[in-house]
């Protein structure tokens, strides 16, 4: 299998990635481990997980996913392994995430970020990507914005200077988005670009040629 560039980082990422939202929700350790393998195998370097994971999130098995990988990771030469994860925002009401603390500024994402680390087994993550906005924003087959949903988020601009940091304290290597609109990526973008901050090198928004709701 084919690598390719990520964006315009220094990553190099196998063109399929392997999702990991149903290990320890559809799927058991063992049969994780062994799509695991077998995707490995195929050559197969880039693994997408996330903290809210497996779906649907419930608090009882709230960082399974990540512990899944984790194990099988620990098993692998590190450098070998792309590992994305991601951070949950605060739009989704996961309060058994954080203690409910979800916002995008430095204290509760360096918090996400060790937990996922730990859960791991590493000491850094490859891509780590904001699940969703943390603004009021129309997601998931949504397309018209509500007022009534308005809540305080994190500035934009916090957020990058927070994602810096913790590029510089080697805990992350790159950061992405994810379920992001096009004025959101643009002002990702945009503040990085005028403060000389990191800009995100993926998005990782849902596709698919079946499901359609998304539009």
């Amino acid at each position: 299998m084919n690598n390719r560039q990520l964006g315009n980082s220094a990553l190099q990422v196998s063109e399929i990635c392997l999702g990991t939202m149903t290990f320890g929700e559809q799927n058991s350790e063992r049969e994780a481990h062994a799509q695991l393998d077998r995707a490995f195998a195929a050559g197969v370097n880039f693994i997408d997980t996330a903290e809210m994971y497996p779906v649907p999130p419930r608090a009882a098995t709230y960082g399974r996913t990540e512990e899944i990988v984790g194990n099988w990771l620990a098993g692998q030469s590190r450098q070998q392994v792309i590992v994305a994860s991601k951070a949950a925002g605060p739009s989704r009401g996961l309060n058994w995430i954080r203690g409910g603390e979800l916002a995008f500024d430095l204290a509760s994402l360096r918090a996400g970020v060790e937990a996922s680390l730990r859960r791991l087994r590493t000491d850094y993550v490859d891509l780590y990507q904001l699940h969703w906005p943390a603004r009021n924003q129309p997601m998931f087959g949504q397309w018209q914005y509500d007022p009534a949903k308005e809540h305080e988020s994190t500035p934009i601009l916090e957020t990058l200077q927070a994602l810096a940091t913790l590029v510089r304290e080697g805990k992350i290597r790159y950061f992405g988005l994810s379920n992001e609109h096009p004025w959101g990526v643009m002002e990702f973008v945009r503040l990085a670009r005028e403060h000389d901050l990191p800009r995100p090198v993926s998005l990782q928004n849902a596709y698919s040629l079946l499901n359609r709701v998304y539009e």
